[in-house]
């Protein structure tokens, strides 16, 4: 077995055991949103903006998901750029304002340190638009730092339900020769986003609610343009 692998495998399941309480709060408020045809909006930066991405537009992912995908917090336009931008104060409102998003919706905000403005920031607006609000962070990275943001706040102390994804500060589980690797962030982000994700598609079948899941592209006999048209003015991306 690979060295990465253990380490992940054993992570994972202290992860998850540890979480069980928030996934399912997450996963109750996901299902209301599939059955009361609610919008569940993701927004992360960096590296955690792929979290988000894991359930928008994917076989087998939910089709009322809306990701944040700015190209300004990406690192498409330069990962230098895409690291200072996320500690600019005031652009989440910019971002948020190129969206349809409505105060009943969800929002969930990932960032891994919790420390920077935009994360911060987007969560603070959603609440403040009377919206449920789910952080994915580490803990442990955002309690050993600083906030960057003039509140002083983490995103951890302005959401609503906070789910740990047992990071390591630094986002780095194994030592080779003296040097730090072996990231993990990405791993237990998409792990516990897929795990709410299903959860809320069995409450909401278990009370008859038709699932707006997609379909692979790639299997013949299949089209996802009925949920395509249904989401399309309320999703940006689309």
């Amino acid at each position: 077995m690979f060295q990465y692998t253990q380490i992940v495998l054993q992570q994972l399941e202290k992860v998850i055991s540890t979480q069980v309480s928030a996934l399912t709060q997450a996963a109750e408020w996901m299902a209301d949103c599939i059955a009361e045809d609610r919008i569940i909006h993701t927004f992360g930066t960096g590296h955690s903006h792929m979290i988000g991405l894991e359930l928008f537009t994917r076989a087998g992912g939910l089709a009322n998901v809306n990701a944040m995908l700015d190209s300004t917090v990406l690192s498409v336009e330069g990962a230098r750029r895409g690291a200072a931008v996320e500690r600019v104060p005031g652009l989440a409102q910019v971002v948020w304002d190129t969206y349809e998003i409505a105060s009943d919706d969800l929002m969930i905000v990932i960032s891994n340190s919790g420390r920077n403005a935009m994360p911060i920031e987007m969560a603070t607006l959603a609440k403040a638009n009377g919206m449920k609000t789910i952080g994915i962070t580490s803990l442990t990275q955002s309690k050993a730092y600083p906030s960057r943001h003039p509140s002083g706040k983490k995103l951890y102390e302005i959401v609503d339900l906070v789910i740990d994804n047992g990071v390591p500060s630094g986002d780095v589980t194994m030592d080779i020769a003296g040097y730090r690797t072996g990231p993990f962030s990405t791993v237990s982000g998409v792990v516990l986003m897929n795990t709410m994700m299903t959860e809320a598609c069995k409450m909401a079948a278990e009370k008859g609610v038709k699932l707006p899941l997609y379909h692979s592209q790639n299997i013949d006999g299949y089209s996802n343009e009925e949920l395509y048209q249904k989401f399309e003015d309320r999703i940006k991306h689309l």
